[in-house]
């Protein structure tokens, strides 16, 4: 276990700011640390797999991968997993799950190239264990194991974390589409709020003016306060074989700093007042209720918290949520598309909130053009299947064109 591959997928446009937090957390460089497409591959150990899950904010999942070869048929793809050695990862006693993905393959149906994997670890466990073998578990399976199939290659991973990364384990109270804590998360590294090869936060104040059941405010204040991203939940090595419960122990104990930092300002709005109690809630579960301060109202009205700071906001939008009014609220004053909300909102920003930098995530790429502002940067990123844009604008005291950097 001290010679693993380990795949961190992540959302498309974050492969670099996972780089830089693997690279953070394992100390890993060079060839051992590899930036692909949708993800980062690590030379680690199983230590490291652990640690991984429990601080990484930015990854999917934690996967070991335990085979890559060729295939052309399905038949294939039965030897290659008849070849791992499942004994090591789970028992016969336990269940498991198969999941299957393909870029480009050349086989028909991946149901049963599913089912030929699945095979071959039930042969297997039946050929070591004396006819023994685990049985399928679609729901709570006790193991998961990915295989990924291009044109010509197959990868089997077994998945050391269970129910995704972003379920950190405090939401429990959320609205219609609620923004995933990883991509909260990304974009508070790509503002530069926080720095994710340090761990470093800005002193600077944060603010969400559209902040729905808290996601970004409370994902920046657990940052910000030294929490580790999964500490609050359990995971999938848990239940496979080389789990150890004093080191586990230990990986924890060693996450909770002497003395927690003092987090700078952190402030979130929204004009539900039902998403605000929701917000609450989930930063008390979260443990950083004393460090956000949530109030109700619409952002157009709200006024800046500070002088000076950082928003970093996702707001409604088409595809994500039926945009049904002002952020979220009211039906007369807004487009179907959420243009007018837009104009009225970056009249707002520009008239009071000279000294503030805004980062909005959105999939709209005129929207600095709709909203009269000219953005100083664009970073892409994906919200799921979604393609966004994260825009920066400058707001400085000027006209009604706007005069940001």
């Amino acid at each position: 276990m001290n010679d693993l591959s380990l795949f961190l997928p992540c959302a498309a446009g974050v492969e670099d700011f996972l780089a830089q937090e693997v690279h953070a957390l394992t100390g890993r460089m060079g060839q051992d640390l590899l930036t692909l497409r949708g993800g980062v591959r690590v030379r680690a150990d199983w230590r490291d797999a652990l640690k991984l899950n429990l601080h990484s904010r930015l990854a999917q999942r934690v996967l070991i991968e335990l085979a890559h070869a060729p295939y052309r048929s399905e038949n294939d793809l039965y030897a290659i997993a008849s070849g791992v050695a499942w004994e090591i990862w789970f028992t016969p006693k336990q269940t498991f799950k198969i999941e299957t993905t393909a870029q480009h393959s050349p086989l028909q149906s991946l149901n049963f190239a599913t089912l030929r994997i699945k095979d071959a670890i039930a042969d297997r466990f039946r050929a070591k264990a004396g006819g023994v073998r685990p049985s399928i578990e679609t729901q709570w399976p006790d193991c998961r194991v990915f295989a990924h199939l291009t044109t010509d290659t197959c990868t089997l991973y077994i998945d050391t974390s269970g129910e995704p990364l972003f379920k950190r384990g405090w939401r429990q109270d959320k609205g219609d589409a609620p923004l995933k804590e990883t991509l909260a998360a990304a974009m508070l590294a790509a503002s530069g709020w926080w720095n994710p090869e340090t761990g470093a936060v800005a002193a600077q104040p944060l603010y969400d003016p559209c902040c729905g059941s808290g996601t970004i405010a409370i994902e920046a204040a657990q940052i910000a306060s030294g929490i580790a991203a999964g500490s609050l939940r359990r995971f999938g090595f848990e239940k496979l074989l080389p789990f150890q419960p004093h080191v586990w122990s230990a990986l924890k104990a060693a996450s909770v700093p002497a003395s927690p930092p003092q987090p700078p300002a952190i402030f979130g709005s929204d004009v539900s007042h039902r998403m605000v109690d929701f917000a609450e809630r989930n930063a008390e579960r979260a443990g950083v209720a004393s460090a956000i301060q949530f109030r109700g109202g619409d952002a157009l009205q709200r006024m800046p918290p500070a002088e000076s700071g950082v928003i970093v906001l996702n707001p409604p939008y088409g595809e994500r949520i039926e945009v049904g009014g002002v952020a979220r609220g009211r039906e007369d004053a807004q487009t179907e598309d959420g243009g007018e909300f837009f104009v009225q909102l970056a009249s707002h920003w520009k008239k009071n909130y000279a000294g503030w930098t805004a980062w909005v995530l959105t999939p709209e790429l005129q929207l600095p053009k709709r909203m009269r502002l000219k953005e100083s940067r664009r970073v892409p990123m994906w919200n799921g299947p979604i393609e966004c844009r994260l825009f920066r604008f400058d707001m400085v005291a000027g006209s009604a064109r706007g005069k940001a950097a």
